[in-house]
């Protein structure tokens, strides 16, 4: 429960019912009397009871029936239908009076239950008491999800306060900790986490709580744990109290002192201030997210309510700049979170590219901000977000076809073989590839079907734009749709729970691919989440600011669906690819509302008819149409829906991390490209054409490995990944380091080992027997001479490249570059196992990799035009386009070279070829103005020709 808010009475129930919803309420009564109690008064009166006065002979089976005997017959009849009625009714009744929200299934009753349900609920609807169930339903309701399995404890808010609880006895007693030494090598290489909590806690998994314990803390040799999976021999780890085996040691005071546990344990509850009690660390205004931003206090707690100070709840990555990164489980599990932020990333990068000079690459993020960056990478699920957008917008289409209007839909659930949409009133007649289940309550479609959709319409709207993700059961991802509610939905749960779920809920809304146009308004959040989409959000202040336009949304939305004569912006949207009438407007706030907010709030919220609104506030809102409620442990039961899930969260660590991603990206900083020398790219056998070498290394193009060894091939996915993470370090990495990149979830030490051995036995040795997978002697991995990598290779002809521009020796620059850019086939570890390579996001070689092919490619197109060859020159410039796809700079280096050849025909050419490329660009369908401008002045008809 959300704190109350001091000095005010409690807001006030508000229950408008409007004179046709009190007629259909009598009405209800009417008819359940008359159907209870009036049926079987009438059969006694008419035709008595059906129980026999004698025991019937056997004569009965083979007399001829009369009249009397065939209305006997049918009485019995009809006295089994009012039974089946009443039961129907009398477990309508008990779900609505016991909020359970989906009833339980009587059986072969689906037809007189649904009626029964409509009746009930109705009737119900005259009482004050049940005015929250207004939007209730007008069926069964969805069925039942599958039972969810148990919360996973991650680091971040959903674990903040058992940690608390976990960590506080030892606080108090320090001789309740235990420590571990970790312990040298030992014919391997160094212990892990996941080992030592194998060993000592029965669960590798539990390495999480290990790290948790020590990261930031100083250690013997003067270092710090950071990554999980990097640690050193002598260190000393603070281990949970049940930590048993050797090597575990009871921490003594004189122990607790040489390791600075009081330090570390202040320092844990400053980290905890958006966990476990929300008042500690509040009560004085006091922040306590280690940084500099104000944070808001919530009501009860000496804060002002509905009102954010500061910089808001969310306020700042400031806020969490200073915390030690751990790795951002909640990101990574949130898929189709993920998969909207990249996309939205996608287009700052984009914007940021269009900035980019000649001799500079993007700069990448921060380390913070490319972890997070890195679980977004393994978390995403495009394939998902691709089915339920295709999947929803070709069922709108669908019905708009028959002059029918898309059902009501209360969920969705993402499971591994299918899309299931659970709908009100149930339907057993959708549209094909869709498949009715459950009686018409659910409408599925399976994804080998959803393959082979092809919308009709690619200007019709998305149907469901509210629909949002919620959590994961044991089965996939559950998703609501906020427009259902008509009305509002309050969260409850402490408070740093209800924060991140909030803000997971708000980016999702705010990146999701399934929606159009929207306007999110966001109260007690930072400004964020404007970096996210300055199109779909608006920060507010206070509740006071967005009343009056969140209530002229409505009314405007009223007089739309009026003047269309609908009931539903479902039809509006199915029928028409205009979006505005039907935009939907949502509102998230992070702070409960005070009581006039409430009481206007909820008359602006409840309808009798959908409307493209939604309603989500924090705390506890009496007359709320839906209430959430958020456990310390990150569970989530939606207790009308019949929902209970593991919630999606987002953290503040990583809500910060993730805005500074933005922020870094919408600053558009560069930096030069790094100095190149020919013989430090690749060795001089490497550049002689024609020559082979034992291993070959592709990265330029299709991501490939060609060794002598054998490897099996389902091994061949991982070994690849190990060879070209070493190839684009050929400085050498350490074990730790390639472990912490390839396996950042965690590894065990002999699977790693296991792989190395594999991959070392397929890379095989060169001519003079050394082996391609060496140990140098600082005891880093890297690839032998006898492997060659085309872009050291590439980087060598490039770096002779500019030593002859540098001696000016024009011809001998192009010969270079023209070398280089051969080797160029394709775009940057093209084909890649999408599930892997997420190190990629920490790593600057995709910046540096791009920069320098579309330098190179810009080059050797300048020097051809110079040299009076426009045809050669646009062959330079489409050659660092197979790479750099996205430069600009080659799109008008080939516009250049294309109008250089003196033939319109050509010139239009590649007009057409640049517009068919951003028509068909899903992350930003829209040329740079410096190409739409020169476009203009080479061909100035060109806008008349593509219309």
């Amino acid at each position: 429960m959300a704190p109350p808010i001091p000095g005010l009475r409690p807001p006030a129930r508000i229950s408008r019912r409007t004179p046709g919803d009190v007629a259909a309420g009598v009405a209800a009564v009417v008819a359940l009397t008359a159907l209870t109690i009036g049926v079987p008064i009438a059969l006694i009166t008419v035709v008595g009871l059906p129980l026999p006065h004698t025991m019937p002979s056997a004569s009965v089976l083979t007399s001829q029936l009369d009249v009397i005997a065939i209305l006997r017959i049918l009485s019995v009849v009809i006295w089994l239908a009012w039974a089946q009625l009443v039961w129907c009714v009398l477990v309508e009744i008990k779900a609505a009076i016991s909020n359970v929200g989906v009833p339980s299934r009587v059986p072969l009753a689906g037809a007189t239950q649904s009626a029964a349900h409509r009746l009930v609920t109705a009737a119900l609807l005259l009482f004050t008491a049940a005015a929250a169930l207004a939007p209730a339903v007008a069926s069964p309701g969805p069925p039942r999800p599958a039972p969810s399995i148990s919360a996973q404890v991650t680091p971040g808010v959903a674990q903040t306060t058992e940690q608390t609880t976990r960590e506080a006895p030892a606080r108090a007693a320090p001789n309740a900790d235990k420590a571990y030494l970790v312990q040298p090598p030992v014919g391997r290489f160094h212990e892990s986490l996941w080992e030592i909590a194998q060993n000592h806690l029965g669960d590798g998994r539990r390495y999480r709580e290990i790290f948790e314990l020590n990261a930031g803390r100083v250690q013997p040799d003067g270092t710090k744990l950071t990554i999980a999976s990097l640690i050193r021999p002598g260190w000393v780890l603070l281990m949970p109290k049940d930590a048993y085996g050797p090597g575990i040691e009871a921490v003594t005071p004189k122990l607790a002192g040489e390791l600075g546990l009081d330090s570390h344990a202040s320092a844990g509850r400053a980290a905890d201030g958006w966990g476990g009690d929300a008042t500690a660390g509040h009560a004085k205004g006091g922040n306590t997210t280690g940084g500099d931003a104000p944070v808001v206090v919530l009501p009860g707690t000496g804060g002002s309510a509905g009102s954010v100070p500061g910089k808001g709840i969310l306020a700042s990555p400031d806020s969490a700049a200073h915390q030690v990164p751990a790795w951002p489980f909640e990101l990574s599990a949130a898929s189709l979170l993920a998969a909207g932020v990249l996309v939205a990333l996608g287009r700052r990068r984009r914007e940021q590219l269009w900035r980019r000079a000649f001799g500079r690459r993007i700069a990448g993020p921060e380390p913070d901000a490319a972890l997070a960056e890195k679980a977004l990478r393994l978390g995403a699920d495009d394939p998902a977000v691709r089915r339920l957008d295709t999947g929803l917008r070709y069922l709108s289409q669908q019905l708009a076809a028959a002059d029918k209007t898309p059902p009501t839909v209360f969920a969705a659930h993402l499971g591994l073989v299918n899309l299931d949409l659970w709908i009100a009133p149930p339907n057993p007649d959708p549209p094909r590839p869709w498949q009715a289940a459950d009686g018409g309550q659910v409408w599925r479609l399976p994804y080998a079907a959803a393959a082979g959709l092809d919308l009709p319409d690619a200007t019709g709207l998305a149907p469901y734009p509210g629909l949002v993700s919620l959590g994961t059961n044991s089965s996939g991802r559950i998703l609501v749709d906020l427009e259902v509610a008509h009305g509002l939905i309050a969260v409850r749960g402490p408070r740093p729970v209800v924060q991140a779920a909030l803000a997971a809920l708000a980016v999702e809304l705010l990146t999701n691919r399934w929606s159009d146009r929207m306007q999110v308004t966001l109260v007690g959040f930072g400004e964020g989440l404007t970096d996210l989409s300055p199109e779909r959000a608006r920060v507010a202040s206070t509740l006071d600011e967005v009343l009056p336009e969140l209530e002229k949304h409505a009314a405007q939305v009223r007089d739309a669906m009026a003047a269309a004569g609908l009931e539903s912006v479902l039809t509006g949207r199915s029928r028409t690819s205009d979006a505005e009438p039907w935009a939907p407007h949502y509102l998230i706030m992070g702070v409960p509302p005070t009581q006039a907010q409430a009481e206007r709030l909820l008359a602006l919220a409840r309808s009798r008819y959908r409307m493209a609104a939604g309603y989500v506030i924090a705390g506890d809102v009496r007359g709320a149409t839906w209430t959430w409620d958020l456990s310390p442990d990150g569970r989530l039961k939606a207790g009308l829906l019949g929902f209970d899930l593991e919630a999606q969260l987002l953290p503040p660590e990583q809500y910060a991390a993730m805005i500074k991603l933005f922020r870094a990206a919408s600053a558009g900083a560069d930096v030069p490209l790094a100095a190149l020398a020919p013989e430090g790219a690749a060795p001089a056998a490497q550049l002689v054409p024609g020559s082979a070498m034992p291993v070959e290394v592709s990265l330029l193009g299709q991501t490939g490995v060609q060794a002598p060894g054998p490897i099996e091939p389902d091994r061949l996915a991982l070994a690849t990944e190990l060879a070209v993470y070493l190839a684009v370090h050929p400085e050498g990495v350490h074990t730790n380091v390639l472990t912490g990149a390839v396996w950042p979830r965690g590894v065990t030490g002999e699977v790693r080992d296991a792989a190395l051995s594999r991959v070392h036995a397929w890379l095989g040795t060169d001519d003079a027997g050394q082996p391609n997978l060496v140990t140098d002697a600082s005891g880093r991995l890297r690839l032998g001479p006898g492997a060659r990598v085309d872009w050291q290779v590439f980087r060598a002809w490039f770096a002779r490249a500019s030593q002859a521009a540098a001696a000016s020796d024009p011809v001998a620059e192009a010969e270079s570059l023209q070398r280089a850019l051969a080797l160029v086939r394709g775009q940057f570890l093209d084909g890649r196992d999408p599930s892997r390579y997420a190190w990629l996001a920490t790593d600057d070689i995709e910046y540096e990799v791009t920069a320098a092919v579309a330098d190179a490619a810009h080059r050797l197109a300048t020097l051809r035009l110079a040299a009076g060859e426009p045809d050669a020159a646009m062959d330079a410039a489409r050659s660092g386009l197979r790479l750099a796809f996205n430069d600009e700079m080659l799109w008008r280096d080939l516009l250049t070279a294309a109008h250089a050849t003196g033939q319109e025909h050509v010139l239009r050419g590649v007009v057409s070829e640049i517009s068919a490329r951003v028509a068909l660009d899903e992350v930003m369908p829209r040329m740079a103005p410096e190409t739409e401008a020169l476009i203009d002045e080479f061909l100035p008809s060109w806008r008349t020709s593509a219309a």
